[in-house]
C-alpha cells in the first residue's frame, strides 16, 4: 500500500511547484508596483513631518523606550555603527529572495503560502504609505538622533530632496522588520530542525538595526508585525488544509474498514 502511494505523493509534490517563469514575473511585478507606488507620496513632505511628530508623541504616551537608547549602543564605536548600516543596506532584500528561492526548490507548498503572505503584507504596507506618509526619526529634530548611515556609512539614501530612487517618507510600516519576521516564521514552519528557532535572531537583529540607525520608530515595527499577523490569519498554512485533510482520511480509512469487518462478522 505504501509503495503505491509514494509515487502519487511525489507527483503531487512536483505539480505543486508553480512555473518558474510565471513566478519570476509575478514577484518582479509585485516589487515594481510597490517600488513605484511608494513614489506617489514623495511630495507629501509637510504631512510626513507632522505625522512623525504624532508618532513620537504616541510612543511617549505609550511609554515605549526611546529610540535613542538603542542608538547609543551602536555609537560606542565606529565599527558597530558601520556594521549596523551595512546590515540595513545589504541583508533585507537578498535574505527575502533567498528565503523564497529555497522554499520554491525545497518546499513548494510553503513557497506559495509565503509568497501570498508577503504579497498581502507588502500591499497593505503600500496602502499605509499612501495614507500615512511618515518621516523617519533621523529626520525628526525632536528625536535628537543622528543619521548613522550618513555619518558612518554606508548609506542607501541620498538627500531627500533629490532622491528619486526611494521614498524616504514611507517609514510606517517597516518592511525591513515585516519581511525579516516572515522569513523567520516561514523557515520555522517549513523545517523541523531543533535549531530552527534561531531564525528569530534575524528579525531581532533587524529590529535593533532599524531603530538604532534611526531609520524607523518602534511603532513602525509594531504595525508591521500587526499587518503580518493579519496576513498570516488570512492565508492558511498548507499543512492545515490539503495535507491535514489527507492525513485525516488516511487515519479514518482503517477505522472504517475495521468497523465493516466487525459488522460482517456479526452477521
Amino acid at each position: 500500500m505504501n509503495a503505491r502511494t509514494e509515487p502519487s505523493e511525489a507527483e503531487q509534490s512536483a505539480t505543486a511547484r508553480p512555473p518558474l517563469v510565471r513566478e519570476l514575473l509575478l514577484v518582479v511585478g509585485l516589487f515594481l508596483v510597490y517600488k513605484f507606488g511608494r513614489q506617489l507620496v514623495t511630495g507629501h513632505t509637510t504631512e510626513a513631518y507632522r505625522n512623525a511628530g504624532r508618532v513620537w508623541d504616541w510612543e511617549r504616551t505609550l511609554r515605549l523606550p526611546g529610540e535613542g537608547s538603542v542608538q547609543s549602543l551602536l555609537l560606542h564605536g565606529d565599527t558597530l555603527a558601520h556594521l549596523a548600516n551595512t546590515y540595513y543596506a545589504t541583508v533585507h532584500f537578498p535574505a527575502t529572495v533567498a528565503f523564497l528561492v529555497w522554499l520554491y526548490l525545497k518546499r513548494p507548498a510553503h513557497y506559495v503560502w509565503a509568497r501570498r503572505v508577503l504579497a498581502l503584507l507588502t500591499g497593505a504596507a503600500l496602502v499605509l504609505h499612501l495614507v500615512f506618509p511618515l518621516a523617519p526619526p533621523r529626520m525628526l529634530a525632536a528625536a535628537g538622533l543622528i543619521d548613522t548611515a550618513k555619518v558612518y556609512g554606508p548609506s542607501v539614501y541620498g538627500p531627500p530632496q533629490t532622491d528619486t530612487l526611494s521614498n524616504q517618507f514611507a517609514a510606517m510600516p517597516s518592511l525591513h522588520f515585516g519581511w525579516a519576521l516572515m522569513v523567520a516564521i516561514g523557515l520555522i514552519v517549513a523545517t523541523r530542525s531543533r535549531w530552527r528557532w534561531l531564525w528569530l535572531l534575524h528579525p531581532l537583529v533587524t529590529l535593533v538595526v532599524i531603530v538604532g540607525t534611526a531609520n524607523h520608530y518602534w511603532m513602525d515595527a509594531l504595525v508591521a508585525a500587526a499587518l503580518l499577523g493579519i496576513a498570516l490569519a488570512v492565508v492558511h498554512l498548507p499543512h492545515r488544509t490539503a495535507t491535514t485533510a489527507g492525513r485525516a482520511q488516511e487515519k479514518l480509512a482503517p477505522a472504517e474498514t475495521e468497523e465493516n469487518v466487525l459488522v460482517g462478522a456479526g452477521r
